[in-house]
């Protein structure tokens, strides 16, 4: 990744960040429980179980923590080849669903070392959260019409994490929901949507139809709906179709990164069904969204996307 500008050009990526206070959780609990309770929230499944997994909690191992710190780290949109029958077929893997080298330790060391700066004091990675709704409510970001979270020069083409710490920040960030100024007057994103999951009436604002989203079926095993049509797909995982066009990502977007070819063998490896274990070592260095060890998982999940977008 791009080093820091700004405020950190010695760690090796971008990010930037907000603190809050702890006593904000209810509130951002309440945030969620109004939407389910307006009826504004998918009622899919796979949906609703993610959700059941969030909640805006103080955990039992971490009782005295004071502050919440939220981060966003810049993540690159990045293209690989997969070549088949002497052509080269350019695929996306938008980011967050590649491994881009950075450690929790590294994040540690930023907050610790950069954020904190004082010895004695505890941080625990806050597994549980909202974290869209968090870095919007704590004014890292805003949200844009299509529910994700755009910061400053940085788009939505990033990666949000959240850490609890028993050190009382001075600043609380506190703010009300904000979408994009620029999302007023704008329907970029819904009419690239494919599937309509993305709503234009003003009173919705930034709660999409999350059970009509593309990314929801393409994360997980399983045949997709029959209402996705197949030239919809765009992505290895995830979706583009509203991200790539839209204003706020004009700068972000242009920092592509390119992995190594998916070679002709490898391409008809995986279109075959055939997860053998050079393949799956190979693949897991060179698309670096998957680990060996966990290769069942992954490789049918690889396989079907990658069938849509070639064939």
């Amino acid at each position: 990744m791009p080093l820091s500008k700004g405020n950190n050009n010695s760690l090796g990526f971008v990010y930037k960040y907000k603190t809050i206070s702890v006593d904000h959780l209810k509130e951002l609990q309440e945030d969620i429980d109004k939407l389910y309770h307006e009826g504004k929230l998918s009622e899919n499944k796979t949906y609703r179980q993610y959700l059941s997994t969030k909640k805006f909690v103080i955990p039992e191992s971490f009782p005295n923590a004071k502050s919440i710190i939220v981060l966003a780290i810049a993540t690159k949109l990045v293209l690989v080849n997969f070549q088949l029958d002497g052509k080269k077929h350019e695929i996306m893997i938008p980011p967050q669903y590649y491994d881009d080298g950075l450690t929790f330790e590294d994040l540690e060391n930023l907050i610790l070392k950069k954020l904190i700066k004082k010895p004695g004091f505890k941080i625990e990675l806050a597994k549980g959260l909202h974290l869209k709704l968090l870095a919007v409510r704590s004014g890292l970001g805003d949200y844009g019409r299509n529910n994700l979270c755009y910061v400053d020069e940085m788009g939505s083409l990033i990666t949000l994490y959240a850490y609890f710490t028993d050190f009382q920040f001075q600043e609380d960030n506190w703010r009300e929901i904000k979408m994009m100024n620029i999302c007023e007057h704008c329907n970029i994103c819904t009419s690239n949507c494919p599937s309509n999951a993305i709503s234009t009436l003003p009173e919705v604002n930034f709660v999409i139809d999350a059970g009509r989203c593309i990314t929801l079926y393409n994360e997980i095993e399983g045949e997709f709906p029959k209402w996705i049509s197949p030239d919809a797909h765009n992505a290895l995982k995830g979706c583009m179709k509203c991200q790539l066009p839209c204003p706020a990502n004009r700068e972000a977007i242009k920092l592509i990164e390119r992995f190594e070819d998916i070679t002709e063998e490898e391409t008809r490896m995986i279109l075959e069904g055939k997860p053998e274990e050079e393949l799956l070592n190979s693949l897991a260095e060179k698309l670096k969204m998957f680990y060996p060890s966990n290769a069942n998982e992954a490789f049918p999940i690889l396989k079907r996307n990658l069938e849509f977008l070639i064939r």
